[in-house]
């Protein structure tokens, strides 16, 4: 699912599948105002793509971070961005979370329901990610990761019960065109626009989430 944009405002974020990893990653510290970091990257051995950390049976093969002080690597600024792309220009890019932005993740079934129903309420999302691990991304203010355990119970969902995580400081998700060894790329379910720049609270969008991950345990 990809939303269709007006010209005007697909200009922000051009069509992935067109831009270089290191010119993508440039742009969301340019145009978004995101801190990125290169993660990890797929590498051809024996004619077999495997992921640069060296590990067989990598969870997400070309799409976790390299290093472990990852997080202090992170930067918004353009130009260290298209130096860190140029030492290894098919990293996967990560964009962490708890500080432009949290995220929360919920499986993809549950997510597309949630996103139908926020059409019908008129929500005004943010940008949503699906990843090839069939989760998806919405993208809220940064403090979702305290807020939304209490705000489920208020839902009257014990937070254990459903398959909803809020992403907060020291986490990360996978900026699109990153890709998950063989099984695919991130894909934009809702693209970064001009009218979505300024990112709702979680608590605008936990009642369609909540209620959809309830719908699909």
């Amino acid at each position: 699912m990809e939303e269709t944009i007006p010209a005007a405002e697909a200009a922000q974020i051009p069509q992935q599948r067109r831009e270089s990893l290191l010119e993508t990653a440039v742009r969301y510290a340019e145009e978004r105002h995101w801190e990125v970091v290169p993660g990890t990257w797929l590498e051809a051995v024996a004619g077999v793509e495997r992921c640069s950390c060296g590990r067989a049976e990598c969870g997400a093969p070309g799409a976790h971070p390299a290093r472990e002080d990852w997080a202090t690597q992170a930067t918004g600024s353009a130009s260290v961005v298209r130096r860190m792309w140029q030492w290894q220009p098919t990293a996967s890019i990560l964009l962490p979370t708890g500080r432009t932005f949290d995220a929360i993740s919920v499986p993809e079934s549950a997510g597309f329901l949630a996103l139908a129903r926020m059409e019908r309420m008129r929500l005004t999302l943010g940008p949503v990610t699906s990843a090839p691990d069939r989760r998806m991304y919405f993208f809220v203010l940064p403090g979702a990761c305290a807020k939304v355990p209490e705000l489920v119970r208020r839902l009257g969902w014990a937070p254990a019960s459903l398959d909803l995580v809020a992403l907060g400081e020291g986490a990360y998700v996978a900026g699109p065109p990153t890709r998950f060894g063989s099984r695919g790329a991130v894909q934009w379910a809702c693209r970064p626009t001009p009218a979505n720049r300024w990112l709702p609270d979680a608590e605008e969008l936990i009642s369609p989430l909540a209620y959809a991950c309830g719908r699909d345990r």
